[in-house]
């Protein structure tokens, strides 16, 4: 008897031996491997699948700026439209890339999972990619050699042209439907309730962006130089094997992958708290309403709960039991579109509280945007020829790319641990998301000054030269524009790699592909501000005696000031978001343990029911 004792004492010991190390291999944050069963720590996710991803979008990247980096001049050389139609054209295919982001980002987060949102939209970004550069090489660059700045092409058919808009509306749909999931799905190989993976889970959105810049370098660089050569075919052709190389990575890493199950269509669940609440408009809440409220009590670590929280208290009623839902039968009888859960409706509140906050960030988008247009127009009216080089004003984005790359080593290594040991903090990292954010307001306003300074000295210079000579270039360099790059690229790191990491963070766990999506509509918004934004400063500024801050000649206007400007709105709206980062309250979740254990527990049933028959 003692014997039998000790064995099932034995035997006791070796099972909890066995669920603590099964607890310790097994993702806390309810992830899934390719199989769906719960994903084992050393077997998915970490490093190896978010190194793959890293390349999959520094890939992804090149082939998509290789199209759209000079597609402006593609319409005008080859495709033989003016100016004014051809930036039309590239505004629209720019900000149907955006929509599509929402829509891939809705599929993804409702009903495909984000693996299967980024296989299919990147096989369609492929298949466009293929597309172009074949009909491209066939019909468009006709004759051989044609498209450079000498040589016109041949006026494409009517065929032609709609064949050429359906393979760039094809890419502008794969990469707008891929984007924001990837971001996402990177970071989901992490896991954010593991002490170790959370540090990893917050550095791959810098390296992320960092990808990002230096598979657009490439195509600032080495692609632009062939298309403006007329080598046409072979930047396209450059492109599509970007994206095939990428596709393939993606599907390498696919028995690594970690996966989020989708949570269901989130405008259904927004649209039953707003009713919920609305059928409860004259219910009373009571004081102490947590105990009131609704919750699913079953635990289910891949449906994270949010905790309740203060504030927009209308919405607490959506989840307010009354005397009219039975509390026995409520399990079973739950109609959501009279009572739904506390998580719900947190789900609700956290978006209403993220908008403010996006919305501040829209205007530093406008500041961002001013780098691929006026600072390329302050460029060309510099001195551009240094030691009989000439240096193209598009290129002096390439500095910006690099302070991207310095600031993100800084940040890591130096910056953010230094913060985190002055304030004597566990956390893993010294600055709060919404602190990062600040700092890149900030920064951003001292890129418009310097931009401002460095304006303002090559018109006087210009002035001085040659007073008589209104279309002369300023003998100033245009190195002189270096710092005003190197700002925007430290201000990148804090404001958009913050903003991936906050909103990515914060948004509840149906919804992070939304979220990221909409880092991505706040830059598609800055850039229709920047438009409105200069049509009315050059209204105002226009008389007879004066063309405007912003003419063609800008050795007649006054584009300082309108950098001064932007520095002031930038800080106007650096204030406002003091305020919304003051009110901003983050999410609460409960806590979870591994998934692992009830599945080890069912499968221990299985395998005893198998060995009892």
């Amino acid at each position: 008897m003692a014997f039998l004792n000790i064995a099932k004492m034995f035997f006791i010991k070796n099972q909890r031996d066995e669920e603590k190390a099964s607890r310790e291999e097994c993702t806390l944050d309810g992830t899934v491997d390719h199989y769906g069963r719960p994903a084992v720590r050393s077997a998915t996710g970490g490093w190896f699948a978010g190194i793959l991803l890293l390349v999959n979008q520094g890939l992804a990247t090149l082939a998509f700026f290789g199209v759209g980096v000079n597609l402006v001049l593609f319409l005008t050389r080859v495709m033989g439209q003016d100016n004014a139609d051809a930036a039309n054209n590239v505004s629209k295919w720019t900000g149907t890339v955006y929509l599509f982001s929402l829509l891939g980002a809705f599929l993804s987060d409702s009903y495909w999972g984000r693996y299967k949102t980024c296989a299919i939209f990147q096989l369609i970004y492929v298949v466009g990619l293929i597309s172009l550069s074949i009909f491209s090489f066939i019909f468009l660059v006709k004759p051989k050699g044609c498209g450079d700045e000498n040589t016109p092409c041949r006026s494409p058919s009517r065929t032609h042209i709609a064949v050429y808009y359906v393979s760039i509306y094809l890419v502008a749909l794969g990469n707008g439907g891929y984007q924001p999931n990837i971001a996402t799905f990177g970071s989901d190989q992490f896991d954010g309730d593991h002490a170790h993976e959370s540090v990893s889970k917050v550095a791959f959105f810098s390296y992320f962006y960092l990808a990002l810049n230096l598979g657009s370098l490439f195509s600032n660089t080495v692609l632009v130089y062939f298309e403006d050569k007329g080598m046409w075919t072979l930047g396209f052709w450059a492109s599509t094997a970007s994206a095939v190389l990428a596709l393939l990575l993606f599907l390498v890493g696919t028995p690594r992958y970690r996966h989020f199950t989708p949570k269901g269509n989130p405008l259904s669940r927004f649209s039953q708290v707003l009713v919920a609440s609305a059928r409860k408009w004259n219910v009373h809440l009571p004081e102490n309403a947590d105990h009131h409220l609704y919750e699913i009590q079953e635990h289910d670590s891949s449906n994270r709960k949010i905790l309740h929280t203060e504030g927009f208290k209308f919405l607490d009623k959506a989840a307010l039991i009354t005397t009219k839902e039975s509390v026995c039968d409520l399990e079973e009888r739950i109609n959501p579109w009279h009572l739904c859960t506390v998580t719900q409706v947190e789900e609700v509140k956290c978006i209403l509280r993220l908008l403010p906050i996006w919305l501040c960030t829209i205007l530093y988008s406008v500041v961002f945007t001013q780098m691929a247009s006026l600072f390329v127009e302050q460029g060309a009216a510099m001195r551009t020829n240094i030691a009989g080089f000439h240096i193209p004003a598009a290129s002096m984005s390439s500095f910006d790319i690099l302070s991207v790359a310095t600031f993100i080593f800084i940040y890591r290594r130096v910056l953010d641990p230094l913060v985190a040991r002055l304030k004597k903090t566990h956390r893993a990292q010294g600055f709060t998301e919404l602190q990062r954010m600040g700092v890149g307001l900030i920064i951003a306003i001292m890129a418009m000054v310097a931009a401002g300074i460095v304006e303002h000295l090559r018109l006087k210079h210009a002035s001085n030269e040659c007073p008589r000579c209104p279309n002369s270039s300023s003998s100033l360099s245009i190195f002189w524009q270096v710092p005003q790059y190197m700002l925007i690229g430290a201000s990148e790191v804090f404001m958009y790699v913050g903003q991936l990491e906050f909103f990515n963070g914060q948004a509840p766990e149906g919804l992070k592909s939304l979220a990221s999506a909409l880092c991505m509509t706040s830059i598609s918004l800055g850039n229709y501000v920047s438009s409105l934004l200069v049509s009315i400063v050059m209204r105002i500024s226009t008389t007879h005696r004066m063309p405007g801050w912003i003419p063609g000649n800008l050795n007649k206007g006054h584009l300082d000031r309108f950098y001064f400007l932007l520095a002031a709105l930038t800080t106007a709206d650096f204030a406002v978001y003091i305020l919304c980062a003051k009110w901003y309250k983050y999410i609460e979740f409960e806590e979870r343990n591994s998934s692992c254990l009830k599945n080890i527990g069912d499968s221990k049933q299985q395998e005893d029911h198998i060995d009892l028959h």
